[in-house]
């Protein structure tokens, strides 16, 4: 009777995973990334014109796209284009792409679309990107996986040089010089994480501002 009700309890613990990774399935499945929508916003050529209406860009491929009503899009690559800027409505507020050349594994510059986090004595770019990442739960005896958004962080140095942030805390303070301590207690004060988009980019405003910038 004892291992009956034990296997019982198993079924109805693997049916509550299954019905849970199901769930997830459908939730995902319904999800739509920034970069899958179409956005009020503008496009600055490197020709100099601006074309105004819905954006749509693609960072996997460094291209964006622009359409006035219903018209048929237009597609740029990053060569051709300066900079543009979209109203995000799942963040509620303007994001801004730059054009910008960074040097590949081989040594080659490639013109390449960067969105400007903050800017000043310290410039913070990031490149977004999807991942998959395996969770696990107390509740249920299997682990899953689900995509979610992750994104590269470069800091743009005074000579026009980009370097990627290797996701170090103590790599990040140590470039901060005699303002690490100043940063990391506003940083513990403020509950701030380096690896989270919003963090820190209002970790780098708060060392920029150290500086008057």
């Amino acid at each position: 009777m004892r291992i009956r009700q034990d296997i019982s309890i198993q079924n109805g613990r693997w049916m509550l995973t299954g019905i849970f990774v199901l769930i997830m399935h459908v939730v995902q499945a319904q999800q739509r990334w920034p970069f899958e929508l179409w956005h009020e916003g503008k496009i600055v050529l490197a020709a100099g014109d601006t074309l105004k209406g819905m954006v749509k860009y693609d960072l996997q491929q460094d291209l964006v796209q622009h359409m006035v009503k219903d018209q048929q899009a237009e597609v740029y690559t990053a060569r051709k284009v300066l900079y543009f800027e979209i109203f995000d409505e799942s963040v509620h507020h303007y994001r801004r792409f730059f054009t910008l050349p960074f040097a590949t594994l081989t040594g080659y510059k490639t013109p390449l679309f960067f969105e400007l986090l903050e800017e000043g004595k310290m410039t913070l770019l990031a490149r977004e990107f999807l991942e998959y990442k395996t969770y696990s739960s107390p509740y249920y005896a299997m682990s899953y996986s689900k995509v979610i958004m992750s994104h590269k962080y470069f800091f743009l140095k005074e000579d026009g040089s980009i370097i990627e942030f290797t996701g170090n805390k103590n790599d990040l303070l140590d470039m901060m010089g005699n303002k690490s301590d100043d940063v990391e207690k506003y940083m513990k004060l403020n509950h701030l994480h380096f690896d989270d988009k919003a963090d820190i980019a209002r970790i780098i405003e708060y060392y920029n501002s150290l500086y008057g910038s």
